[in-house]
C-alpha cells in the first residue's frame, strides 16, 4: 500500500481518486526528462575505459589522468545540494534548461579539446551541468506526477534508466573507443542536449514555489565547500591511500564544514536545509539507504571489472559487454519496484531488495580463475542488479513522499546528492581493500587479485546486510511523521 500524506502538511485536497494512468503531455514530460538523466548517468562512466587512450592523445600524465573523472564528480556532487534549491526559487524547468545547454557546451568543448586544461574544463561544465540537471529534472517529475502509483511507476523509470545509463557508459565507452574515437564520448551528448533545450520549454511546465524566498547563502557555500572537501578526499583515496596528508585533511576539513553547515542551519532564517526536514525518518534513512544502494552496486561494477580484466584476462571491450546482462536487470527492476512497493510498501521493499542484493552479491566469493565463473557472475549480477532498482525506487519514493511542492527541491537536492556522493564514495572503498589484499600476498597477479576482489565483495555484502537492518529497525512510514 502506498503511504498516504495527511491533508495537514499536503499541498491540496486529496478527495479525488488519484490518475491511474498517463496522460499524453505526461508522457511527454517522462520522456523528455528520462532522456535527460540517462544521457547524464552515462557520463558518468563513458570515459573510464577510455582514460588511457585519452592521456595518449591529450597528455595526460598517470599522476594526472585522474582529474579527468574527479573534476566531473567534484562539480557534479558538490554543487547538487546548491542547485536543488537554486530551483526552488528561480524555476525547476528554467535550471534544467540551462544546465543542458551547459553541457552541450561541455561536450563540444570536450569533444575537440587537445590540451588537459580545455578537457578539464569541459569536464568542470559537464559536472556543473550534472548538478543542476538531475535534481531539477527528479523535481519536474515530482512534481508532474502527484503521489502515488503514477509518481511510483515514473520514479521506478527514472532509477532504472539511471542505473542502466551508469552501465552502458562503460559499454559505450569501449565500443566508441575500439570503433572510432573517445572523443564521441563528448559529441554523442551535443544532439540530446540540443533536442532537450528546444523541446523542454514547450512539454515541460514551470515549477516552482508560489512565494520565493531568500537563498541562504552562508549555508550554500559552507555546504559546497564542504562537499567539495569530501569528494576530493574520496577520490584522492583512490589513487592514493587513506592515510596521506591530503586525503585526511581533505575529509577532516569537510566533516568540519559539515559541521559548521549544522550551525547555521539552525540560525538561518531561511535554511538551504531546514533541521526539521532532516529528522524526518523518511528522508534520513531514505537517503541513507539511496547512498549505500549506489555505493555496493556501482562499487561492485569496478570489482568485477578488475576480476574479468586482470584476472580472466578480458579485453576492456569485452568486459564492458558482460555487465550487457546487469543492464537489463535494472531495467527490469525498475519495472517491477513499482509493482512491489504498491502492493507491500516501500520499507518491505527496501529491505527485501538489499536482502536479495545481499545474497546476490555473497554467491560471487565462488568465483575462480577460469572463464567456467563467467556464468555466475552474468546470474548475479541480474539477479542483484534487479534488486538494487528494487531498493533504489524504494528511496526514491520515499525520500520525496509526504511533502509539498515547494519542497521538492530540497528534497530531490539530497537525492542526487545522496546518489552522487554513493557513487563516488563506494570505488575508494573497495579499491583500499582490494590494494590492502593484494599489498599483502606479496606482487599482483591473476590469483592475488581474485583474492583482493573476494575480500572486497566480502566487505560489499555485508553492507547489504547493514543497510537492510538499518531500514528495517529505522525508517518509519511517512505518516507516522506527519502528525
Amino acid at each position: 500500500m502506498t503511504p498516504s500524506t495527511p491533508a495537514a502538511l499536503s499541498p491540496g485536497p486529496r478527495l479525488a481518486p488519484p490518475a491511474t494512468r498517463m496522460s499524453a503531455r505526461q508522457r511527454l514530460v517522462l520522456v523528455l526528462l528520462l532522456t535527460a538523466s540517462f544521457t547524464l548517468a552515462v557520463d558518468f562512466s563513458i570515459l573510464n575505459v577510455a582514460l588511457p587512450a585519452i592521456g595518449d592523445e591529450i597528455g595526460f600524465g598517470l599522476d594526472t589522468l585522474q582529474w579527468v573523472v574527479t573534476s566531473f564528480a567534484l562539480c557534479a556532487a558538490g554543487f547538487t545540494l546548491l542547485f536543488g534549491r537554486i530551483g526552488d526559487v528561480l524555476g525547476r524547468r528554467r535550471l534544467f534548461v540551462l544546465g543542458m545547454a551547459v553541457l552541450g557546451i561541455g561536450s563540444l568543448l570536450g569533444g575537440f579539446a587537445t590540451t588537459p586544461a580545455v578537457l578539464l574544463i569541459a569536464r568542470v561544465l559537464q559536472g556543473m551541468a550534472t548538478a543542476a540537471v538531475v535534481p531539477a529534472a527528479l523535481s519536474l517529475l515530482t512534481t508532474s506526477f502527484a503521489e502515488g502509483r503514477l509518481r511510483e511507476k515514473a520514479l521506478g523509470l527514472n532509477g532504472a534508466l539511471m542505473a542502466a545509463g551508469f552501465t552502458t557508459g562503460a559499454i559505450l565507452g569501449g565500443v566508441l573507443t575500439d570503433l572510432l574515437s573517445w572523443r564521441w564520448a563528448f559529441f554523442l551528448n551535443v544532439p540530446v542536449a540540443l533536442a532537450v533545450v528546444v523541446l523542454a520549454p514547450l512539454v515541460v511546465a514551470e515549477s516552482r514555489p508560489a512565494h520565493r524566498s531568500r537563498m541562504d547563502v552562508p549555508g550554500a557555500i559552507t555546504v559546497t565547500a564542504a562537499l567539495l572537501f569530501i569528494v576530493y578526499g574520496l577520490s584522492s583515496a583512490a589513487q592514493t591511500s587513506w592515510t596521506t596528508p591530503l586525503t585526511v585533511g581533505s575529509l577532516v576539513g569537510g566533516a568540519a564544514l559539515l559541521v559548521v553547515f549544522g550551525q547555521l542551519e539552525r540560525r538561518a532564517q531561511h535554511p538551504l536545509v531546514p533541521i526539521a526536514v532532516l529528522r524526518r525518518s523518511t528522508i534520513a534513512w531514505g537517503n541513507i539507504a539511496g547512498m549505500l544502494a549506489f555505493v555496493t552496486e556501482t562499487s561492485l561494477v569496478f570489482l568485477l571489472t578488475l576480476y574479468l580484466q586482470k584476472t580472466l584476462g578480458y579485453s576492456p571491450l569485452m568486459a564492458g559487454l558482460s555487465f550487457a546482462v546487469l543492464g537489463i536487470g535494472t531495467v527490469l527492476g525498475g519495472m517491477v519496484g513499482p509493482l512491489l512497493i504498491g502492493r507491500w510498501g516501500t520499507k518491505t521493499a527496501i529491505v527485501g531488495g538489499f536482502l536479495v542484493q545481499a545474497a546476490a552479491t555473497g554467491s560471487l566469493l565462488f568465483l575462480g580463475t577460469t572463464g567456467s565463473s563467467l556464468a555466475l557472475l552474468l546470474v548475479a549480477t541480474f539477479v542483484g542488479g534487479v534488486a538494487n532498482l528494487i531498493v533504489i525506487v524504494g528511496f526514491m519514493v520515499t525520500a520525496t513522499a509526504g511533502l509539498t511542492d515547494a519542497e521538492q527541491g530540497l528534497a530531490t537536492g539530497l537525492a542526487t546528492m545522496s546518489q552522487q556522493v554513493g557513487i563516488t564514495l563506494g570505488i575508494p572503498i573497495m579499491s583500499a581493500i582490494v590494494a590492502a589484499r593484494v599489498h599483502a600476498l606479496g606482487s599482483e597477479t591473476g590469483e592475488t587479485m581474485l583474492i583482493g576482489v573476494l575480500a572486497a565483495i566480502g566487505v560489499n555484502t555485508a553492507l547489504c546486510l547493514v543497510a537492510a537492518l538499518a531500514v528495517g529497525l529505522f525508517l518509519k512510514a511517512p505518516s507516522r511523521l506527519m502528525d
